[in-house]
This record gives C-alpha cells, sequence and structure tokens, in this order.
C-alpha cells in the first residue's frame, strides 16, 4: 500500500466502476481510478470516505487472482 502519492498522483483520480457489477441499485460497487505510479479503489457508496492506494504490478496481481476464482 502506497502512504504518499507522488505529486503526479495528487491530482483527483477518474474513477470507473466495474462492467462486472451486478447492483441493483447502481451505487453498490467498487471503482478504481488508475493514475501513473498508483491504482486507487473504493467503495461506492462511500466516495469521500477511506480508499485503497497499490502500485499496478500488486494491482495486476490482485485481478490475475481474482480471475482464477
Amino acid at each position: 500500500m502506497i502512504d504518499k502519492p507522488s505529486a503526479v498522483d495528487a491530482a483527483e483520480p477518474s474513477w470507473f466502476r466495474s462492467s462486472y457489477s451486478s447492483s441493483g441499485d447502481g451505487n453498490d460497487c467498487v471503482e478504481v481510478a488508475a493514475a501513473p505510479h498508483t491504482v486507487h479503489v473504493r467503495d461506492s457508496k462511500r466516495a469521500q470516505g477511506p480508499r485503497l492506494a497499490c502500485d499496478p504490478a500488486a494491482w495486476a496481481a490482485f485481478v490475475a487472482y481474482a480471475a482464477q476464482g
């Protein structure tokens, strides 16, 4: 996890929801935003709440692991 974002990552990222989201109300999702050196993850219901930040390699490993089922 990254404690201090770089100056490049400091701007508000552009968030998106997965096309795999199955929530009926549309607000019950995990959102992701990619920056040059960080991947941010947040709960769409709590957009101003806590965020997870990891480096792109860690995110890619997580996604690959999750895709295995």
